[in-house]
């Protein structure tokens, strides 16, 4: 079949919008969805950044939704016309996958960084016959469809509307999975995030859901108003004794703090914030050395990184939907929605932070 994705072709050149084949129908334990829409995460945007070591020309997208169009074998547990939420590949397997840590699955980096599974890679090509990289954490879903291993898809009510899930299945599953899991955060304990962006926004939300006291921090005022919004105290990056205001807005010092910057000064301050065994959490990937004040760690404070909020997606993003009808979640605040083809203007505006959460909508989507 042949439709139409977004391709990058090299570190420095635009997304361009062209035609795409796939050679063959699903093999046993995949399925064919038809994509509604795919969230634009700074993990895709990254890729400009890897040094080589995401394979090119490739097709990213890896928070993608849509409808199930065909399945491979008896075993996906799907059926065409199911509504699927797509999160990142593991391999089922391993240790950590066998212990429901998929995050941690041995192939992790291997599955969803450095080109996707092997098997069948052949069948995916650009118009003139050009290889292009294996899927993208198991789905490439910036595209009209995505080939995908059932195991990366969770099935969803129908009614929902499944343009706008995807970023459930990755930067929204990571913040809230942070609260909830890495956290367990609850009633009258305290989150401090830095970032009010999708993920950072998320934990915010996922806190409050959780009956935690959240304070958001960043440095623009329209992140901060919208953290409000969801229920953070807001606090400005640039405050004389970040750290101080905290405590004091926490009674003593948060007991869990939440990094999505990567900054090292935020990082420290973050550390500076907690209370004696308050736990940090980082999900930003670190690209140097990190240096710690004297008595960061000091009356048992930790840090520890957390990828995908140590979430199972089938259990995390039917907690998440029934959240969010329930006005506990309401994500949906934080989407702009833009036709694929606008996809440059997307990464734009993400770069920018004109959007919190772009989401890509096929054409013939809306």
């Amino acid at each position: 079949m042949r439709f139409d994705a977004a391709v990058l072709r090299s570190y420095e050149s635009p997304f361009t919008v062209e035609e795409v084949v796939l050679a063959a129908g699903p093999a046993d334990g995949e399925v064919l969805v038809r994509v509604a829409g795919c969230g634009m995460c700074r993990t895709d945007l990254a890729v400009r950044r890897s040094a080589g070591r995401s394979p090119l020309p490739a097709v990213l997208g890896h928070e993608g939704a849509g409808v199930v169009l065909e399945t491979g074998g008896p075993d996906t547990g799907l059926n065409a016309g199911d509504h699927v939420v797509l999160s990142f590949d593991s391999c089922g397997r391993c240790r950590n996958c066998q212990g429901a840590a998929p995050a941690y699955c041995d192939s992790f980096a291997a599955l969803n960084l450095f080109g996707g599974r092997k098997e069948n890679a052949e069948r995916f090509t650009d118009a003139a016959g050009g290889e292009l990289a294996p899927r993208w954490f198991g789905q490439s879903s910036f595209a009209e469809y995505a080939m995908v291993p059932a195991r990366n898809a969770v099935r969803v009510d129908p009614s929902l509307p499944i343009e706008l899930l995807g970023p459930l299945g990755c930067g929204f599953l990571t913040g809230a999975g942070a609260v909830f899991h890495s956290f367990g955060a609850g009633p009258g304990e305290s989150v401090a995030v830095f970032g009010a962006g999708a993920v950072g926004l998320a934990a915010v939300m996922a806190a409050t859901a959780a009956g935690a006291v959240a304070v958001a921090v960043d440095r623009y005022p329209e992140r901060l108003a919208l953290a409000e919004r969801l229920g953070a105290v807001p606090v400005h990056a640039e405050v004389d004794d970040l750290p101080g205001r905290i405590r004091k807005l926490t009674d003593g010092g948060a007991r869990f703090a939440l990094d999505t910057t990567g900054s090292a000064r935020l990082i420290n301050h973050a550390l500076g914030a907690l209370r004696p065994t308050g736990h940090l959490g980082l999900v930003a990937r670190l690209h140097t050395a990190l240096p710690l004040e004297v008595g960061a760690l000091d009356r048992g404070r930790r840090i520890s990184h957390i990828c995908e909020g140590d979430a199972v997606p089938g259990l995390l993003i039917p907690r998440l939907v029934g959240l969010w009808r329930a006005g506990r979640f309401p994500f949906d605040e934080l989407i702009r929605t833009y036709p694929l083809r606008a996809i440059n203007e997307a990464e734009r505006d993400c770069d920018a932070g004109r959007v919190v959460k772009p989401v890509l909508i096929p054409e013939g989507r809306g």
